[in-house]
Order: C-alpha cells, then sequence, then structure tokens
C-alpha cells in the first residue's frame, strides 16, 4: 500500500521540501501532484493561499521501509579466532534471590494482626482525638503557620490551647474565625453515624478566658444601662459559649432578666430590667 501525504508551503518548493522531511527519504524517491499553486487572495489584503501538494512515496521506497530489520546476534571470538554467535541470554524479571523458598509465619498468623480491632475501633475518644489532630495539622500546614499545640482534657471533651506567633488571623473579629474553625474541626472529628459526639474546644493562647472576662464587665455595664434606662438592651449576636457567659454573669441580679433571640448564627442576647426585685 503507498504513502500519500499532503503538504502545504509558500511555495510549490517548500511544500514538497516538507513532504521529503516528513517522509525521511530523496525527492527522487516519491512522486508530487501540485494540488494547489499560491495565489494573491482578493485585491491582495489578505495575503496569499499556500501552495498544496500530494506526494505519494514510490513502491520500491515503501517496501525497503517496510521490511523487518533482522537482530543482529552478539558475535564473540574463540581462542582459534572463529568467530561464534553468542547466546542470547534474556534478563529473567524474577530476581534470582526470589526464587529462594523461605519460611514464612502461618496464614493465620498474618492476617489476624490486621483484622484486630485497633485502639481507635475500641475507644471513640481516641479515635476522634486523632480525627482532630490531623484536621488541624492540614490546615494549619496549608495556611503555612508554624505553631504548639497544647491538649488538655475537659468535662465535655478536649481544649487545644494553640501557641505561637501571627495567630491572630485564627482568631478574628470577637473570637468568629476560631468558632467558625473550632466548628469544621468538630464536624471533621466526629462521626456522623455516631450519636455520640465529642466536643473541641479551640483557644489561641488563653483568649476564651480573657473574652469570657470582657464579656462579664460588658454584662454588668449593659445590666446597669438597662436599669437606669428602663428599657431592654441588645447585644450583639454571639454564640452559644458567649451567650452562656452573659446569662451566669447576671444570673443572680434580681433586677434584671435575659434571655436569648434571633437565629444561628445570629442569636443574641437580650437583658430586660425588672419592675421590681426576683423574688
Amino acid at each position: 500500500m503507498a504513502i500519500v501525504i499532503e503538504k502545504t508551503g509558500k511555495t510549490v518548493e517548500e511544500a514538497i521540501q516538507a513532504a521529503v522531511d516528513e517522509l525521511g527519504v530523496d525527492a527522487d524517491k516519491i512522486d508530487v501532484e501540485v494540488l494547489e499553486r499560491p495565489a494573491k487572495r482578493l485585491f491582495g489584503w489578505l495575503g496569499e493561499t499556500p501552495a498544496k501538494i500530494r506526494a505519494t512515496l514510490k513502491e520500491t521506497v515503501a517496501v525497503e521501509k517496510s521490511e523487518p530489520v533482522e537482530k543482529k546476534l552478539p558475535v564473540a571470538e574463540n581462542s582459534a579466532g572463529v568467530e561464534e554467535i553468542a547466546p542470547v541470554v534474556e534478563k529473567s524479571s524474577v530476581d534470582e534471590k526470589s526464587s529462594v523458598v523461605e519460611e514464612t509465619a502461618p496464614v493465620e498468623e498474618i492476617i489476624e494482626p490486621i483484622l484486630a480491632p485497633s485502639p481507635a475501633d475500641e475507644n471513640s475518644d481516641v479515635e476522634a482525638l486523632d480525627k482532630a489532630k490531623i484536621f488541624l495539622h492540614d490546615v494549619f500546614k496549608a495556611m503555612n503557620l508554624n505553631l504548639e499545640i497544647d491538649v488538655n482534657e475537659t468535662d465535655d471533651g478536649y481544649l487545644f490551647d494553640l501557641r505561637g506567633k501571627g495567630l491572630g488571623v485564627l482568631i478574628g473579629r470577637h473570637g468568629q474565625a476560631l468558632d467558625s474553625l473550632q466548628y469544621l474541626l468538630n464536624l471533621a472529628a466526629n462521626r456522623r453515624d455516631s450519636d455520640e459526639k465529642i466536643h473541641f474546644t479551640l483557644d489561641v493562647e488563653g483568649y476564651r478566658d480573657r473574652r469570657s472576662e470582657a464579656l462579664e464587665k460588658l454584662a454588668q455595664n449593659m445590666a446597669d444601662r438597662a436599669i437606669k434606662s428602663r428599657r431592654d438592651v441588645r447585644l450583639e449576636p454571639m454564640n452559644r459559649h458567649e451567650r452562656k457567659v452573659i446569662h451566669m454573669t447576671l444570673q443572680d441580679n434580681d433586677r434584671v432578666e435575659t434571655h436569648s433571640a434571633g437565629t444561628e448564627p445570629y442569636r443574641y442576647v437580650i437583658i430586660t430590667p425588672t419592675k421590681r426585685g426576683k423574688r
């Protein structure tokens, strides 16, 4: 079967040369048919149309290209000076050492440790804690943050206290960024199909303690304002933990009452003055 290709060029000669280069033969080894000659397009504004040729490789050349090349065997000379064909030794894909049968443990002894329950399976707390550590490690690595994490067990879960430089980005305005990261942490660490959830709290160098102290002062000041103005005072939206601080701070104040309103994440506390002291 003849080999036929079509090539283009600015001139017929360039198109022929392109065909010769592609076929890897001399020009006299191909038959050339000129399909289109270069011509100027309308008023010469759009340049020229290229030349186009069809090159057919001559049959004798095509046969030579299709013949298989014989693989030459390595030749060596013996002591008598007579050439001998050296035997071709194919390298086995299997190493010699792998053919040696070694004593192995019974199959049961190999499979048993794999099927044995891991500590994470026996203790959901350990499993959740490991997931939490992995999640934080990946997040801080992506943020290129170098920090230390102190892990402390609490009544309802674990507290991760983060320590390092430039961690203000993790806190955000009034701790909103820290709360968001803590929310994602609890989602990543706890299994969705499990009814028992382990609560993880994130803190940055004692920020939450300082925030609690500030909220306690805020609660006292806003309570005084409500009493003096005899009007409700509405605080800014807070998370569940911060609202709890406000309620706990004012629970013994018989001149005001507190309750939460709104929907998450914009739920807030309202401080209401009482007409009389709480009985």
